[in-house]
């Protein structure tokens, strides 16, 4: 069993402009859930509400930010319920920019899965949510 996902995107847009809908809590929102993100490593941060679940509480994943280089990555810890016990697991996403010409490459890396269940329950949020991000970002002038 795959116990990551890792997902990959291109930008016409800089580095600087992605980065943005990475770490700013209003762009965030925008495309992946309500949350009080703060770009700082240490703080302790919630998702909550999940692609179907509007505000429901037990959708939140409880997050602190491990690493933050400027334009370049960004991680932090992901605890979710699973779908296969109903218990905590965690997790770690990174996203990685890099520059491609005028551009950037994004990607996703999600890991620390136990089951299968909760890949698969992860992949397709990240899936459905990027669509949001990909349509935001494709409006932002270059």
């Amino acid at each position: 069993m795959e116990k990551e996902i890792k997902k990959n995107w291109q930008f016409s847009q800089s580095p600087l402009e992605v980065w943005e809908y990475l770490t700013q809590a209003e762009l965030l929102e925008q495309w992946l859930m309500k949350c009080d993100f703060q770009p700082v490593v240490g703080h302790k941060f919630r998702f909550v509400g999940g692609c179907d679940h509007g505000g429901d509480e037990k959708a939140a994943a409880h997050c602190e930010v491990l690493e933050l280089k400027p334009h370049t990555r960004v991680s932090y810890s992901w605890q979710a319920v699973s779908a296969l016990d109903n218990q905590p697991f965690d997790s770690t996403v990174i996203w990685t920019l890099t520059p491609k010409g005028s551009g950037t490459a994004l990607e996703l890396l999600h890991t620390g899965f136990r089951a299968v269940e909760d890949v698969a329950t992860h992949n397709d949020g990240w899936t459905r949510l990027s669509h949001k991000m990909v349509e935001l970002l494709s409006a932002v002038e270059k």
